[in-house]
């Protein structure tokens, strides 16, 4: 059976953007990405004068990550920039992409947030973990009733990122989805 995947996002469980203003948590380091080459900028502003996207990130979550028994896979609105921008301050290989297209930041009517079926689709019929902070009851029916297969949604706080205890839900649901055959000792 193949890993199961593993749809990481961004700000908010790597980049816990909405720590105590000002204060890097412990571990971090503070990373300054160019607007015109880095995550989308406000439409109303040239480009040329916005000021670098602070980002802080924990550089032990690759391994972390890459500890997992999952297939790693961007879910962010970065999409293809997180290999150039996140990924190597996380000591990441390069990994594949959800590439959103015209769901891209487009709020749905229903309340089902805009990553929740492109997720689903790329899944197609593979349990995934989706690490994000902005997940709630409408994404969980909405992949409960077009998914087949076993799905977390795991909340992470922003204001703190991935901690010990999201990494253990996560090492968890990937466990249960091997159950110990019959007959052999743990």
């Amino acid at each position: 059976m193949d890993r199961p995947l593993l749809f990481l996002d961004v700000d908010g469980p790597l980049n816990p953007y909405a720590a105590e203003h000002g204060r890097r948590p412990e571990g971090y380091t503070t990373v300054r990405i160019p607007r015109e080459d880095g995550a989308a900028g406000d439409p109303g502003r040239p480009r040329a004068r916005m000021r670098p996207e602070r980002m802080w990130l924990d550089p032990r979550h690759g391994r972390a990550l890459l500890a997992l028994d999952y297939e790693l896979c961007w879910a962010t609105a970065w999409m293809n920039d997180a290999n150039r921008w996140i990924g190597p301050v996380l000591g990441l290989p390069r990994l594949p992409f959800v590439d959103f297209g015209e769901a891209l930041l487009n709020e749905r009517p229903d309340g089902v947030h805009w990553k929740s079926g492109p997720l689903v689709a790329y899944a197609d019929g593979r349990p995934f973990a989706w690490v994000d902070d902005e997940q709630g009851d409408a994404d969980h029916a909405h992949v409960a009733a077009g998914h087949g297969a076993p799905a977390l949604l795991h909340h992470v706080n922003p204001r703190t990122g991935l901690r010990h205890d999201d990494f253990a839900a996560l090492a968890a649901f990937a466990a249960s989805l091997h159950p110990p055959r019959a007959g052999l000792s743990p």
